[in-house]
C-alpha cells in the first residue's frame, strides 16, 4: 500500500507529538469535520453531512476518553463535550447548520485555551531548565 508524502508527514506528526499537541490536533480535526458537515448541509449533500459530523463526534468521544478525572476541571470539560455531542447529533438530524456552527465556536475557544496552556507550560519548562 502506497502512502503519499502528505500521509507519511501526518502520521509522523501524530507519532512525535506530545500530549498537548495531540489535543490541539484533535480540536483541529473536529473543527475541520464540523465545517465539512456544515458545507454538506448547505449543498444538500446529506451523506457528506452525516459522515463528517459523525467523524467530529468520534473525535469529541476521544477528547472525553482523554480526560484525567484526577483534576476537577475534567468533569466540567466532560459536560461541555457532551453538550457539543448533543448539538452535533441535533444538527445532523435536523440538518441545521446553526447548531454545528455553535459547536465550532466552542471548539475554537477550547483550542485557544489549550494553546495558551501549552505555551505557558513550555515557558515554565524553559524557565526551570535555564533559570531564566
Amino acid at each position: 500500500m502506497y502512502n503519499s508524502p502528505h500521509q507519511i508527514y501526518k502520521q509522523s506528526s501524530v507519532q512525535t507529538a506530545n500530549g498537548g499537541q495531540l489535543i490541539i490536533m484533535l480540536y483541529d480535526g473536529a473543527i475541520r469535520f464540523t465545517k465539512a458537515g456544515i458545507e454538506g448541509i448547505h449543498t444538500r449533500d446529506y451523506g457528506k453531512t452525516n459522515n463528517n459530523l459523525k467523524k467530529a463526534q468520534a473525535i469529541i468521544h476521544e477528547l472525553i476518553a482523554s480526560l484525567d478525572y484526577e483534576y476537577e476541571i475534567s468533569n466540567n470539560l466532560k459536560q461541555i463535550y457532551e453538550y457539543l455531542l448533543h448539538q452535533l447529533i441535533q444538527s445532523n438530524m435536523k440538518k441545521d447548520s446553526s447548531l454545528a456552527s455553535e459547536v465550532i465556536i466552542h471548539l475554537e475557544e477550547l483550542r485557544e485555551v489549550w494553546k495558551q496552556i501549552i505555551k505557558g507550560n513550555a515557558s515554565m519548562v524553559t524557565h526551570a531548565e535555564t533559570g531564566v
